[in-house]
């Protein structure tokens, strides 16, 4: 079976620097798959190359064996993929609902005329996207703070609705760029536990991460980055113990913090 995502040999230059070189992985359908690295060694530059925000200068990516590589991010999302940002990026001065809401643009087919003029079919797929809306809500827990502003939201809630709003698009693959900044430990242990369920539900997700508990504890595979190369892939325990990582990082052992 061909994998969800397959990515080969992508290279990303910033002027004459090389940011990406020859990265190759795959991810399966059902995976949870970690890219982990230290801060500069790519991992964001790489959800950008997959999400449609930059275009890589080689190599190819293709989603279900059809490339999309050098699509724009709004057709990209059409296609099956939708991420979170490492810096929070909601509307702050909409509520959480609308916010969810806007989520489902994508998967508007109503024209300029059918809105217009409220066609039958405009309004069925406006309740639609309402109902999505607050099931999604639901999803993360925030379904009780559907009517405040974003902007009003602590940090971990604020991730939340995020994570709500990227799922609205009902996403073949979810990218999640460090879902667990700035949260505390009961607020990372409900990450884990949502990652859980949003694989449950049919998603795959693909995440990065420098929290190396919450990436041992739930990933099935991961990728490890360092100065824009690949330095290794595999399970967590394969990971954790192999010399490449080991000899890179601290010469000894791996203090997993540093990640």
């Amino acid at each position: 079976m061909a994998a969800l995502l397959e990515v080969r040999d992508i290279k990303k230059y910033f002027g004459g620097i090389l940011a990406l070189r020859d990265i190759s992985f795959h991810v399966n359908k059902g995976q949870i798959k970690a890219i982990i690295g230290p801060n500069g060694a790519g991992k964001t530059t790489l959800f950008n190359c997959i999400s449609g925000l930059l275009k890589a200068d080689n190599g190819t990516i293709d989603l279900f064996g059809k490339s999309i590589l050098g699509l724009p991010p709004h057709k990209i999302a059409a296609k099956g993929i939708s991420r979170t940002f490492q810096n929070v990026a909601i509307f702050p001065d909409m509520t959480v609902w609308e916010n969810v809401m806007v989520g489902r643009h994508c998967c508007s087919k109503s024209e300029i005329l059918s809105a217009g003029f409220r066609f039958p079919a405009m309004k069925k797929e406006e309740r639609t996207i309402r109902e999505k809306a607050w099931h999604f809500l639901d999803f993360v827990g925030l379904e009780s703070q559907g009517e405040k502003m974003a902007g009003e939201l602590p940090l971990g809630d604020q991730r939340l609705l995020e994570m709500a709003r990227a799922l609205a698009t009902e996403p073949e693959l979810l990218l999640l760029d460090e879902p667990a900044g700035g949260l505390n430990t009961k607020e990372t242990e409900r990450l884990a536990e949502l990652i859980y369920s949003i694989r449950e539900s049919g998603t795959t997700v693909l995440v990065v991460e420098h929290d190396m508990n919450l990436v041992m504890e739930i990933s099935d595979e991961i990728v490890v980055i360092n100065f824009g190369e690949k330095l290794a892939e595999g399970s967590p325990l394969s990971v954790k113990n192999d010399s490449r990582v080991i000899n890179a990082y601290l010469g000894e052992e791996v203090d997993y913090s540093e990640f």
